[in-house]
């Protein structure tokens, strides 16, 4: 289940495009900015098509060698929902 900016995730390609990205869209989701709170999500119009690898890299799960830094994530992240939201634009997901 989910709402339709998470949907939309669906066969697109990932936008954060770290080194080591997926470059297929079988594993891209909706991923959410960090800092809603503890175990809270920031609202789902903060979201960014990730893949697996982008994913586990932003929130943690993976490291990359040498390590990002974690304001460049950040950085990377916002300009990957800006890439996302223009996407769902074109596609009607998001109505202006």
């Amino acid at each position: 289940m989910g709402n339709k900016y998470t949907k939309s995730a669906r066969g697109q390609l990932c936008q954060m495009r770290l080194e080591g990205c997926l470059p297929s869209s079988e594993t891209v989701v909706a991923a959410h900015l960090n800092g809603g709170g503890v175990a809270l999500k920031r609202s789902p119009i903060h979201i960014f098509y990730s893949c697996m690898n982008c994913h586990d890299l932003y929130d943690g799960r993976k490291q990359a060698n040498p390590p990002y830094p974690r304001e460049y994530l950040d950085d990377e992240a916002r300009k990957a929902v800006i890439r996302t939201q223009d996407i769902m634009i074109k596609e009607g997901v998001i109505k202006l």
